[in-house]
């Protein structure tokens, strides 16, 4: 950590940041006035940032429950702390750390369940827009209005405050920039393979999306042995990239026939849902045995699981992260990476701060 962001410690600090003003709205880009970090609470310079479609949606405003505007979008993210609240002891200033949205007390009953990686006070939350410690935000524009957070992250900022239950202390020697994909793609897909469905050697799975969770699934499936792995999209451009992970199949979605075997098939939903359509689905359709579940953030307990993961990742043997980042953007051309992934062109655009 530099001299500079020693000084800024318990200071308001003035950055850059890529604000939504209403949905499908050009970002603005502009200076904000982000707030030092209160009572577990950590304040990180993000170093590289990433798109995801729940991103998209929700820039789009799909879910119209969910606006609130100005906001700071943005949730799979590195950097390195800059300083931390009262009470914080499991990180301090220069730490490399990744954000995570669906976060982990360690204290809760959700946490110390063996079953579940949900967080009572710190899970996944699409309508919470404001801290929990007082119901305020930290960002505001330089004229003092507030500008609203998302999902426990906001990231498509210089400066980001997170509670502590929502970042993660990485290796140090660990690339920031391909560490980034752990904070959201590759450990829901990754992890959804592992701890939600539990493939075994010789299973057979289909992947439907082989967007970049679509794909790190079928690496999770690859890695433990499924012999058989069916991908499915509308995207026939798609097909390249999921034999490059090790897909052995490619089937359009209108060819596609019974998907989930009775007697013990399984499908996992992925993913934040960003509209109110319901799921078209008949109670006999489970009758035989078949199961539906969903997986949030792939079951991955983050402050827990993650630092192991990043560790795999670093070996020669491990999920080749170069292949899910397509492109490389400046932070001000977070416009321009957001039409790549709208138009197809991407699975992971980093921006780098």
């Amino acid at each position: 950590m530099d001299s500079e962001q020693r000084s800024n410690s318990g200071k308001e600090i003035t950055c850059t940041a890529a604000v939504a003003w209403g949905p499908g709205e050009p970002f603005s880009i502009q200076q904000i006035r982000v707030k030092p970090p209160q009572k577990m609470e950590v304040r990180i310079k993000i170093h590289f940032t990433s798109i995801c479609h729940t991103d998209l949606s929700a820039w789009k405003g799909q879910n119209e429950s969910q606006r609130v505007y100005p906001r700071i979008f943005g949730h799979e993210a590195s950097g390195i702390v800059e300083s931390v609240g009262e009470g914080v002891e499991d990180m301090k200033e220069g730490d490399h750390v990744l954000t995570i949205f669906n976060g982990e007390c360690g204290e809760c009953v959700y946490c110390k369940s063996k079953t579940s990686n949900l967080c009572e006070k710190f899970r996944v939350n699409p309508f919470q827009s404001v801290m929990r410690n007082d119901g305020k935000t930290r960002f505001y524009t330089l004229d003092g209005k507030p500008i609203y957070h998302f999902l426990n992250t906001s990231t498509f900022s210089e400066y980001t405050v997170v509670d502590s239950a929502c970042v993660v202390k990485i290796d140090p020697k660990a690339p920031l920039n391909k560490m980034t994909l752990l904070s959201c793609c590759l450990s829901t897909g990754f992890g959804a393979v592992i701890s939600t469905a539990n493939v075994q050697q010789g299973s057979t799975i289909s992947v439907f999306g082989l967007g970049a969770v679509g794909l790190a699934v079928i690496q999770g499936a690859k890695t433990r042995g499924a012999s058989k792995i069916i991908g499915v999209d509308i995207n026939d451009d798609k097909r390249i990239k999921g034999e490059i992970m090790g897909m052995t199949e490619f089937i359009n979605p209108n060819n596609l026939k019974e998907p989930v075997h009775e007697g013990w098939g399984l499908t996992i939903i992925l993913g934040i849902h960003p509209t109110p359509r319901m799921l078209p689905l008949h109670p006999m359709e489970l009758f035989d045995g078949r199961t539906i579940t969903g997986s949030v953030f792939g079951g991955c307990k983050g402050k827990t699981q993650i630092p192991f993961f990043v560790d795999d990742c670093m070996k020669p043997e491990g999920v080749p992260l170069d292949e899910f980042i397509t492109h490389e953007l400046s932070f001000n051309d977070i416009d321009q990476a957001f039409e790549l992934l709208i138009q197809g062109k991407s699975l992971r655009c980093l921006l780098h701060l």
